[in-house]
């Protein structure tokens, strides 16, 4: 939790006060928020908003959190006093469910549901837990740390890929505890991201968020990381989706092709 006398920094960049809807973007299993450096913070009128989660970067010092449904209940607590217009949660892998359980909290506590819940490269809550990274060890994901920081342009320094390894390590084991038979359906469209290339989380696994609510699927060409640069065709996808008050994808339950 946040260390006493000092705010904390939920938002790497303040959430623009003008803005035509947000799309707040939650960061996955050993990363903060500063893994979507390559967004713009603005896209149509979009602002595209970055989370910064307790127990990592700037805010290593604080205690994580233990469960998705923790996060979830005070994440959407932070968020209320911007859900001032449209908005939408966006997750890729791990960082999925963490979305999808602060739309289910911020609908429990009567605060404004999302427009729209995007996942990405992740199976739906009662289909988990499910991944390849739960069964690696502590060298292999550190080989993944490290092809991860090179690909956010980074140097993977040891020092760095040691002190994320923990920060990875604690999320794992919370994605490892979550699973829900029965999932909470929200009220708002789920559009589920797959990409083509991804091994390992081939987008058929993503069909169970049907589950969770009225639900379309997007598949893009790209493997696991072709989130990280911001591509343009996710941006619109994105865009599109907080503005609209129906998937703009495809029918509810469908799946449409993008190439790249």
């Amino acid at each position: 939790m946040p260390i006493a006398g000092r705010p904390p920094r939920w938002f790497l960049r303040e959430p623009l006060p003008d803005a035509r809807a947000r799309v707040f973007l939650l960061p996955y299993s050993g990363c903060g928020a500063s893994m979507y450096r390559h967004w713009p913070s603005e896209y149509q009128g979009v602002n595209f908003v970055p989370v910064q989660l307790p127990g990592r970067e700037n805010r290593l010092r604080e205690q994580p959190f233990e469960t998705y449904q923790e996060l979830g209940r005070v994440l959407s607590e932070v968020l209320e006093p911007h859900l001032d217009g449209p908005y939408a949660l966006f997750g890729h892998c791990s960082a999925a469910l963490a979305a999808y359980e602060t739309a289910v909290q911020a609908v429990g506590r009567g605060a404004r549901p999302p427009q729209r819940l995007f996942v990405s490269s992740e199976v739906a809550p009662q289909d988990g837990p499910y991944g390849r990274h739960l069964q690696m060890d502590d060298e292999e994901l550190a080989e993944e740390l490290r092809g991860l920081i090179v690909q956010l342009g980074g140097n993977p320094l040891p020092t760095f890929v040691g002190m994320t390894l923990g920060v990875l390590r604690r999320d794992i084991e919370v994605n490892r505890r979550y699973h829900l038979t029965d999932p909470p359906k929200l009220p708002c469209p789920i559009t589920a991201i797959g990409w083509s290339g991804d091994v390992g989380m081939e987008p058929e696994r993503m069909t169970g968020w049907a589950a969770c609510g009225e639900m379309d699927q997007v598949v893009f060409d790209g493997g696991h990381y072709g989130f990280i640069e911001g591509p343009e065709k996710l941006l619109r996808l994105l865009a599109d989706g907080v503005t609209a008050d129906r998937p703009s994808t495809g029918p509810a339950g469908g799946r449409s092709e993008e190439a790249c």
